[in-house]
């Protein structure tokens, strides 16, 4: 038996790439690994609103991590590759490889990236929502 999609009402028309989009985050979301903060920096004279991701990922150096933009979505992924030559008598520090995606509003974009103290910061830019209203003329054909 399949759930009723909220979006099978016939009043929305277009929205089927919207109910796989949340299908997909649901099952993202159980994820954890790097935690993360989303901040939202509000707009100043200068700049435009803009929202921060923090990603913790200590360990990583700068060439082990790799931030891409796919369509619209923002992909970061990490990758350690482990020292075969050290010899650990206890390891709770694993090399370990993730992938992080968020899905991006259109017209989203991508400021820069920064890595200080574990911490990985991508700024992005909020688009200013543009209204748009247009008439549409009937055309008679009697």
């Amino acid at each position: 038996m399949s759930r009723p999609s909220p979006f099978g009402h016939p009043f929305l028309l277009g929205f089927d790439e919207i109910e796989q989009t949340l299908d997909r985050i649901a099952k993202a979301a159980n994820d954890g690994y790097p935690p993360y903060n989303i901040e939202r920096i509000p707009r100043t004279a200068e700049s435009p609103e803009r929202l921060r991701i923090m990603l913790a990922v200590a360990g990583f150096a700068p060439d082990q991590l790799d931030i891409q933009v796919e369509e619209n979505q923002l992909v970061v992924r990490g990758r350690q590759v482990e020292d075969k030559t050290r010899q650990f008598l206890h390891r709770g520090i694993a090399a370990r490889q993730f992938q992080r995606t968020f899905l991006l509003a259109d017209g989203m974009e991508v400021l820069g990236a920064d890595l200080s103290n574990g911490l990985l910061s991508i700024d992005l830019a909020r688009p200013e929502p543009a209204r748009v209203a247009r008439r549409i003329e009937i055309i008679s054909r009697d």
